[in-house]
């Protein structure tokens, strides 16, 4: 996976930087192959790479605030990874500010935050996202 990444990534900079096939799932650019190696080393089991790669990323630079949320939210998987609830939580927010309507219809999210309410401590925030969110109806 690291190794088609990083080929991925040398590709999408000698094209330029920009974006290229931008009608198709948020075009190919150094940009968007980042955000793919985030999700991609959540799921290969190292939180410790997704973080570094995540801040590598500005989300300023996303083109839509989809993007931004679905970012977030994936960088909130990896802050649950690593056991910090409430980076986790505050990020989740962060991601709800940017898109709810993407933060809470998301699968992935609404397991995310029904996990966190059934395993640790819950605050008003993560409560209110959750009912938001419709886990906890």
């Amino acid at each position: 996976m690291r190794e088609l990444t990083d080929e991925a990534a040398a590709i999408a900079t000698e094209l330029g930087g920009r974006t290229m096939l931008r009608d198709h799932g948020g075009g190919f650019s150094p940009l968007t192959v980042q955000l793919h190696r985030i999700s991609a080393e959540n799921h290969a089991g190292d939180p410790l790479a997704a973080l570094d790669a995540a801040r590598m990323v500005s989300l300023k630079a996303l083109p839509s605030v989809e993007r931004r949320s679905r970012a977030l939210g994936d960088i909130a998987v990896t802050y649950d990874r690593l056991g910090r609830r409430s980076d986790c939580v505050r990020t989740l927010l962060a991601a709800e500010r940017c898109a709810p309507e993407e933060t809470h219809a998301r699968p992935a999210t609404k397991s995310l935050i029904a996990s966190l309410l059934v395993s640790g401590p819950t605050s008003t925030e993560l409560r209110g996202l959750a009912e938001r969110s419709g886990v906890l109806a």
